[in-house]
């Protein structure tokens, strides 16, 4: 059987994310329990961060951990003093299992491409597929279903936004990128009919979810006060919405101070499904076929 690779959310079948979906709230009921599955036990796997940030490669440290499995962090940067293929027959050696966080997507394909074992993307530069599986979980645990969901990313092109457009390519939900044309989304591979660019912060009135991402650092803070996201904003939206801007927030730029205490926002109770998506993905990964 193939190997299963998650690079890109597009890049498996619509199916296989409602399981994981599904699995993921299932595993959030457990977590809570403390009756965590065993299933990872006697599974190896090696987590590699060369960039920043802590979020999503503790949860893999603790879910892996938590369901059996034994993993280690291995101090490797792609695309650097050894050869990708070289690498890819290293680690292939010890591990079934690579989740890796790094910056160029095409070095996580490349190193995908030389290995026989699978690998997970657990964040790039390009796309952040692993906190968009995590939030789509807890959006379905709350709602029950995704279907007709209007997603509002008051956000650049970039690594966020790209993977709700990509999951858009293959789910029944709508997602309208609302930002200044200059940051608009062009890529052909991610253009489909569930997604819309627009200018006009009018959206967010009917939008079920809305999502910011940190502000373009070579701009002009002027030209981006209107797409700030504030208490008021969010008033005008529907009384059901879900605001998950994405962490860290900066708070005065892409956020007001006050849209933090808005009822609408939900990023805590978000981010722990990203615990459960991503051990679901892992157990799916690793599942015996």
């Amino acid at each position: 059987m193939p190997k299963r690779d998650f690079l890109e959310f597009h890049a498996v079948d619509a199916a296989v994310i409602d399981h994981l979906i599904d699995r993921a709230i299932t595993l959030a009921t457990l977590w809570t329990e403390r009756r965590m599955p065993q299933s990872l036990t006697g599974r190896r796997v090696g987590l590699i961060s060369d960039d920043t940030g802590w979020r999503n490669m503790t949860a893999f440290d603790l879910g892996i951990q938590a369901m059996g499995g034994l993993c280690t962090h291995a101090p490797v940067h792609l695309g650097q003093r050894e050869a990708t293929a070289d690498l890819a027959g290293y680690l292939q050696n010890w591990f079934d299992l690579l989740v890796i966080r790094t910056r160029e997507l095409y070095n996580l394909k490349a190193l995908a491409a030389s290995a026989v074992i699978p690998i997970i993307n657990a964040r790039t530069s390009s796309n952040h597929p692993c906190e968009t599986l995590g939030d789509l979980a807890y959006i379905k645990q709350q709602r029950g279903s995704l279907e007709g969901l209007k997603v509002c990313g008051i956000a650049p092109d970039a690594n966020i936004l790209r993977s709700w457009v990509e999951a858009s390519l293959i789910l029944p939900i709508e997602v309208v990128q609302v930002y200044p044309r200059l940051w608009h989304v062009r890529d052909p591979a991610l253009a489909n009919a569930n997604f819309r660019v627009s200018e006009d912060m009018d959206e967010i009135r009917d939008a079920d979810v809305i999502l910011t991402d940190s502000w373009p650092q070579e701009r002009e803070a002027a030209d981006l006060a209107a797409y700030r996201v504030s208490a008021a904003q969010l008033d005008r939206a529907k009384s059901d919405v879900v605001f998950l801007p994405c962490p860290p927030v900066e708070r005065g730029e892409e956020v007001s101070d006050d849209a933090l205490l808005h009822p609408a926002y939900k990023s805590l109770e978000a981010k722990a499904f990203l615990l459960h998506a991503q051990n679901a993905l892992v157990e799916w990964v690793l599942e015996e076929r």
